[in-house]
């Protein structure tokens, strides 16, 4: 994981900055869009048979909590982050939600897991692999701990197409690169997907392609903006000045009915064979 990743190193982060991705995390995952993408490839992973789910990079728990809220589950799902502060934070969630019953939350690394071999019906890895630099690893290992099978769900960001609009583009293409380095480690990783599902011998079963594009007014990017603003300096790509200018120029493109913001988005369902 590079350092520049505030998201990959949490537990190094100070308590407001880590209050800061946890706000990201609980807005992200409650926005409509973002909850409707979450839906999509779990209806086809159809995870409400699953008795046992491991959510891998769980982060502040929106996927578990997802499913563990699911009318039809009966089962329980265990999350897992490299963050003990946020596998903190996602089990106070859970048991404010009425959940933990159904949840459990530890603190562990995505790529090398205490596990035992195929011990979970279905496994999730929701906005993980963009945050390591080994995403192979972590899939291996996400083979390994499913039963024969079993399903795996990865959805993720392309970051390599996030973009905002920006009055000079010139300008705009060196923001978008920084916010690129700043924030995710692998910005190309859903497009190599494909290959590393062949690698780890696993079986695509189902994709689903969205463009998050939002034109005139930003709504799901305003909160992402906010987060950024914070995050980009912690990660070294701009100063607080640069970050502030960046952020104040595209909050006032919103207000001014003149905001672009986009990026593609993937969820693979895949099945051990």
């Amino acid at each position: 994981m590079k350092p520049s990743d505030p998201y990959a190193v949490t537990d190094k982060l100070d308590d407001t900055l880590l209050q800061v991705i946890v706000t990201r995390l609980e807005t992200r995952g409650k926005h409509p869009i973002f909850d409707g993408m979450l839906r999509d490839y779990l209806d086809a992973m159809e995870i409400d048979t699953a008795k046992s789910v491991l959510d891998l990079g769980c982060g502040t728990g929106v996927a578990a909590r997802a499913i563990a809220r699911r009318p039809r589950f009966a089962g329980r799902v265990l999350g897992i982050d490299l963050s003990e502060a946020l596998a903190r934070a996602a089990s106070k969630l859970a048991e404010d939600e009425g959940l933990g019953d159904r949840t459990e939350f530890r603190a562990g690394d995505s790529r090398k897991l205490e596990l035992a071999d195929g011990a979970f019906d279905a496994l999730v890895a929701h906005t993980l692999l963009s945050h390591v630099d080994d995403p192979i690893v972590v899939l291996k290992e996400a083979a390994r701990l499913v039963r024969p099978g079993g399903m795996i769900g990865i959805f993720d960001g392309d970051y390599a197409s996030l973009t905002f609009g920006h009055a000079d583009p010139v300008k705009g293409q060196a923001y978008d690169n920084a916010v690129v380095s700043g924030v995710v480690t692998s910005p190309r990783v859903m497009r190599q997907m494909p290959r590393l599902v062949e690698a780890a011998d696993l079986q695509l079963v189902t994709t689903f392609p969205y463009i998050l594009a939002e034109v005139g007014k930003a709504d799901f990017w305003a909160p992402a903006i906010e987060s950024f603003r914070r995050l980009l300096p912690k990660a070294g790509v701009m100063t607080d000045v640069e970050a502030n200018a960046w952020a104040e120029g595209l909050q006032n493109d919103s207000a001014n009915g003149v905001f672009f913001g986009a990026s593609n988005f993937y969820g693979y369902v895949i099945r051990r064979p």
